[in-house]
């Protein structure tokens, strides 16, 4: 059953110029992701999806394809990232070239495991749309507070106000480094209804969005890595 790995690599990004190709523990952060979904040797081909040279030029130094640069359409940041899946699927559909299993991975996702795609694809059943990673949240939501504009505070969920958080219902987010997906089961989300996860913890996950993000997910690197 032919696989694709797609890693989506934009070359423009604003909080952390040049984030996908900057220095991470001495080598570009995107090298984690690529080196990680060939270890994992469950994939035909495992590819870039950019509109930059340098990221291109440098991803195929890693050891990744990059048959096609992205358009115009899918470069700027609005461009969703299904909809990047969707073009270079089919791209490759233009050269008779078709996946029944595809795995979205993150560029910027150096604590993923190749383990973890392993465990993500032994989930992907006939009727399973998507597999993805989850990570709990570190309080229970439904204790949560909001803030108004003059800084009064009150409870999201005041009928939970006297409820031990031990004996509240853990709620979880998207991990932010991969999705496993059959293409053909895909509407207009990569999870729905018919989705599954693994669940993987604080230690595990980083989403890097700005410079603290950066240096906390170093922290964890190097923790996970002594």
């Amino acid at each position: 059953m032919p696989r694709l790995a797609i890693i989506p690599a934009r070359g423009g990004s604003k909080r952390i110029p040049r984030k996908n190709i900057k220095n991470f523990h001495g080598k570009p952060i995107i090298a984690y992701s690529i080196e990680a979904a060939l270890k994992s040797g469950l994939f035909d081909e495992v590819m870039v999806s950019t509109d930059d040279v340098e990221i291109k030029n440098i991803s195929l130094e890693l050891g990744a394809k990059v048959p096609f640069l992205r358009s115009e359409n899918t470069s700027n940041d609005t461009a969703t990232t299904l909809e990047v899946i969707r073009e270079v699927l089919e791209s490759y559909k233009k050269e008779d070239r078709t996946f029944d299993e595809v795995c979205c991975i993150y560029p910027t996702a150096p604590l993923m495991k190749s383990s973890h795609l392993t465990a993500g694809l032994d989930l992907l059943e006939n009727e399973i749309a998507s597999v993805f990673p989850v990570v709990p949240f570190s309080f229970p939501i439904l204790r949560s507070l909001k803030v108004d504009e003059d800084n009064f505070v009150s409870m999201n969920w005041p009928e939970y106000s006297h409820t031990r958080s031990q004996d509240l219902p853990a709620a979880y987010h998207d991990a932010g480094q991969w999705y496993w997906l059959r293409p053909e089961l895909i509407s207009n989300s990569l999870y729905s209804d018919n989705s599954k996860v693994i669940i993987l913890s604080e230690m595990e996950v980083q989403d890097i969005d700005n410079e603290s993000d950066w240096k906390m997910a170093e922290v964890k690197w190097e923790m996970g890595n002594e």
